[in-house]
């Protein structure tokens, strides 16, 4: 092998040099069951006897050409390759891309999802030494943050999803974009953003394009994106807001064929949930929407009490801690707790009275009433507006 090496190196013309080194390169590869050839052949292209010129050529073959071999000499080379490297990575940015790619391809494979999403993020993608356009740019931030969501992890992937979020602005590659809000959505549920988990994914069901460049959109993917924005929404925060959204989504005619039409139905409804329908909807529900939170309710549990919690304020005008512990299913103290954690964040309308130990629940008729009428008046003053115009024959905007 040394004797080969000193053969190449004394070549002076350099495509000479260069076809000699790719025959040693064959012969490297053809060693299937030994690593110590091709680490040699990294040592000498890496050491001062190899012209950058051709060692960038070699290595780059080199990384092309590692999918040869069996899966496992394949890492150890590629591991072995990216540290020998490192002290040079400015010279071997474009061999060092290469190599990576290669070995997030192979990790992909055997579904090592975060160990492809770390061997990518490791690309150099703000390199002064080469140019990068924006959508090469993107496509890898929304491939690592693909990836990290393979394996629930938000927190990695949230951070290549910002990267992206500057350069999606101003993309025209509509895979991409769909690729980066379909992520985005999925970081949003992962950390317990559910309502606005639930707006992102009920913007994708919307998706009206049913081929996007190459990839083809289905019905079944539009259905599953309007899924999860209405399990989201019953999972958030109970309150105006959640009401809103839950509004929209069961006047959606799409929403009825959904298999957790039942329980959107009796939530919308502000209809109180019993142990069987919520046991029911759990089953439908991710891992980390059943996780324990620190005052030991589930996700699930905390969003069903205080749904229950609402649609009972509209049932009762007060109603005792103890009698309310039972309602939930809960112990009276933590129903108190719950209660007024939701009355202080506006969610609920009411008020507490301890020395009794009776949450009084105020109705909001009287508002909406007031709001009804100031509207009819509104319409009123216009239609007054509008007769007056026509009286002096004026025209009347459409």
């Amino acid at each position: 092998m040394e004797a080969a090496f000193a053969q190449a190196s004394a070549i002076a013309d350099q495509r000479q040099k260069i076809e000699q080194y790719k025959h040693i390169l064959s012969t490297v590869f053809s060693s299937e069951d030994d690593v110590v050839p091709a680490k040699k052949f990294i040592d000498h292209m890496l050491s001062d006897d190899v012209p950058l010129v051709v060692s960038r050529q070699l290595l780059q073959s080199f990384g092309q050409d590692l999918g040869r071999l069996r899966p496992e000499l394949q890492k150890e080379i590629a591991h072995y390759a990216l540290a020998q490297i490192q002290p040079r990575s400015v010279s071997f940015e474009e061999q060092v891309l290469i190599i990576r790619e290669k070995l997030a391809e192979l990790y992909e494979s055997e579904q090592q999802w975060s160990k492809a999403a770390q061997m990518l993020s490791g690309i150099n993608l703000d390199s002064s030494m080469r140019v990068i356009d924006d959508k090469f740019k993107l496509a890898k931030c929304v491939q690592v943050a693909r990836l990290y969501l393979e394996d629930d992890d938000a927190v990695n992937a949230e951070a290549f999803i910002n990267k992206a979020s500057f350069l999606v602005s101003s993309s025209q590659h509509e895979v991409l974009n769909l690729q980066y809000k379909v992520c985005y959505a999925r970081i949003l549920d992962l950390k317990r953003k559910f309502l606005e988990a639930a707006l992102r994914y009920y913007d994708i069901s919307q998706i009206e394009k049913r081929q996007i460049g190459e990839e083809e959109i289905d019905e079944e993917a539009l259905q599953q994106a309007l899924s999860a924005a209405v399990t989201c929404t019953i999972l958030a925060a109970a309150g105006p807001q959640r009401s809103r959204v839950l509004a929209t989504l069961y006047k959606d005619e799409r929403c009825s064929k959904l298999k957790v039409y039942p329980i959107l139905q009796k939530v919308y409804l502000e209809r109180i949930l019993r142990k069987p329908e919520i046991d029911a909807f759990a089953e439908e529900l991710k891992p980390h929407q059943k996780a324990l939170l620190p005052d030991n309710f589930t996700v699930l549990d905390r969003a069903m009490i205080e749904h229950n919690l609402l649609s009972a304020s509209k049932l009762y005008t007060n109603i005792s801690f103890e009698e309310l512990g039972t309602l939930l299913g809960i112990e009276p103290p933590k129903a108190e707790k719950i209660a007024s954690r939701m009355i202080y964040e506006d969610r609920m309308r009411g008020s507490i009275d301890q020395v009794e130990a009776v949450i009084h629940f105020e109705d909001d008729t009287e508002e909406l009433q007031q709001w009804d009428q100031q509207i009819v008046g509104l319409c009123q003053a216009l239609n007054d507006i509008l007769d007056s115009m026509a009286k002096k024959g004026l025209a009347i905007p459409v």
